[in-house]
Formats: structure tokens, C-alpha cells, sequence
């Protein structure tokens, strides 16, 4: 057993775990934050997204002890309850970013990031930062609209419209 501490969504958690458990389980079973998925165990679908210090990750590549000493935020940290919602979680509740549901969390995760890096991304761009995270069921328009309001939101523009376009 090995003792670390990891920051999670601004607290710190101490804990003996055994060297081989994987970031995710610790942030699903021993810190009860299930809002972070468990998908296919090969990092190909993305639902475990997490920020580790600041960098979109998937917490089923990641052993627990190699987060000792650092800050992982998950998806129930990006609003206090009663809070208002953070951009991105608005973007996608006001563009109806998502079906299931089950992508979601990591998604947001890594736009968040994606927004950090370059907050004004072309579809192209939003389509290509989130390809590593894989949605069985939304088709990724919506998904690509709430990331675009979420950029505007926190550009401080206009949010584009939610309605939809007849054509």
C-alpha cells in the first residue's frame, strides 16, 4: 500500500492505495465522485476525462499513486450546488449537448480544457480537440454547439442562439 494525497475539486484526500489502482476507481470508489465514467478500461472512449493539474487526461490510463501531490478536477467541481452553472455545463444544457448522457462529464472535461488552450475554436478545431472522446449517440452537432456557446460565454460575447435553424 502506498499513502498519497490528490487535490480533488480544491480538497485534499489522503489515502493508502494499492499501486496499481487506477485514478479512476479512486476518484469513483474511495471519493464516491461517480460523475467521472468508466467506459471500455482502454482509453478509447474518453468518459473517464478528467483535468490532472490543468490537463484533459483519461483517468483509466492513470495510476492513483502518480497523482500523489497533484490537482485533478472532475466534473462535480465545476459548480457548488445552488451555483450557477459553469459555461460549459450551460452550453450544453441550453444546446442539448447530449442524449444519454454518459460522454458528457469527460466531454465537458476536456472542452474545458480545449477552451483554456484556444477559447475562439473553428468547428474544425472544437471537432479535432474533442476526437479522442467518443459519443455513441448525438452525433456531435450539439455537442460542437455547446462548445461554441460555452466559448462565447466566457469571451464575454453574445451567446449564440439556441433554436433551431429551418432551412
Amino acid at each position: 500500500m502506498k499513502q498519497i494525497t490528490v487535490t480533488v475539486n480544491g480538497q485534499p484526500h489522503t489515502a493508502e492505495v494499492e499501486p496499481r489502482l487506477l485514478l479512476v476507481h479512486f476518484i469513483r470508489e474511495n471519493l464516491n465522485l461517480t460523475g467521472t465514467h468508466i467506459g471500455c478500461d482502454t482509453s478509447s472512449c474518453g468518459a473517464c476525462t478528467i483535468l490532472l493539474d490543468g490537463k484533459s487526461v483519461k483517468s483509466c490510463t492513470v495510476l492513483a499513486v502518480q497523482a500523489n501531490g497533484k490537482s485533478v478536477a472532475t466534473v462535480e467541481g465545476l459548480c457548488a450546488p445552488g451555483a450557477a452553472l459553469h459555461p460549459i455545463q450551460e452550453g450544453f444544457k441550453e444546446n442539448h449537448g447530449l442524449h444519454c448522457g454518459y460522454c458528457t462529464p469527460g466531454m465537458m472535461m476536456r472542452a474545458i480544457e480545449l477552451l483554456e488552450q484556444n477559447p475562439n475554436p473553428t468547428e474544425e478545431e472544437i471537432r479535432w480537440g474533442i476526437s479522442g472522446n467518443l459519443c455513441r449517440c448525438t452525433g456531435y452537432n450539439n455537442i460542437v454547439k455547446a462548445i461554441q456557446y460555452a466559448g462565447a460565454k466566457i469571451r464575454g460575447e453574445e451567446t449564440p442562439s439556441t433554436e433551431p435553424q429551418f432551412v
